[in-house]
């Protein structure tokens, strides 16, 4: 968490979340103290696909009904994987999505 900077408060990892009758489990749940929001990540072994973007909104979007103050701004998402697909995060409607690749050394 270190690499992410100072601001990040631990919630949780596989956090759970009840969406309809199915649990779901957010990979890492973070707050972030300097932009007063959540912070959802998502861990990815294969590279950038359009269907991690949706799940990562139903995410942020849970987050933002269930969890948020009405003080607390948006929640952002962020994408982990193993390769960066640039025409999917480009035709992303959400700014508040990041992808970011990770490299095992």
């Amino acid at each position: 968490m270190k690499e992410l900077g100072n601001s990040f408060c631990f919630v949780g990892s596989e956090y759970k979340i009840l969406l309809d009758n199915t649990f779901n489990y957010i990979d890492l749940l973070l707050f972030n103290i300097e932009f007063n929001c959540y912070v959802v990540i998502e861990l990815k072994i294969t590279e950038l696909k359009k269907e991690h973007i949706g799940q990562i909104q139903v995410y942020m979007n849970y987050i933002d009904e269930n969890l948020k103050n009405f003080n607390q701004n948006k929640t952002i998402g962020l994408i982990i994987c193993k390769q960066d697909n640039k025409y999917v995060i480009k035709y992303c409607s959400d700014d508040r999505i990041i992808s970011r690749v990770y490299e095992l050394v």
